[in-house]
């Protein structure tokens, strides 16, 4: 079974009351199955963090694998790895 650790930053940090969160996944789990997970256990991300159909981000809100910008899981269906750090984002935008 895999185990990742998400890590959460600024409104989920503060939504969560916890920096990270340790979750063993099944062998075949996905990205879009953790995001599953998080609505169930912290119901308040939905309608900011995650979408109300509680398997995908609202817009601006990603994982960045183990803390590196240039791989962020864009494709929800793609399978994390054992020991990676997941940074739950959000990401601010404006012109």
């Amino acid at each position: 079974m895999p185990t990742v650790t998400v890590v959460f930053t600024t409104l989920a940090r503060s939504i969560a009351g916890t920096d990270q969160l340790k979750l063993e996944l099944p062998e075949d789990a996905t990205y879009r199955d953790i995001v599953r997970q998080l609505a169930a256990r912290y119901p308040d991300f939905l309608g900011l963090l995650i979408a109300e159909d509680r398997e995908t981000f609202l817009s601006s809100n990603m994982f960045i694998i183990d803390g590196d910008l240039a791989t962020p899981a864009m494709v929800m269906e793609s399978k994390p790895k054992d020991g990676e750090v997941i940074h739950l984002m959000s990401v601010i935008t404006g012109g």
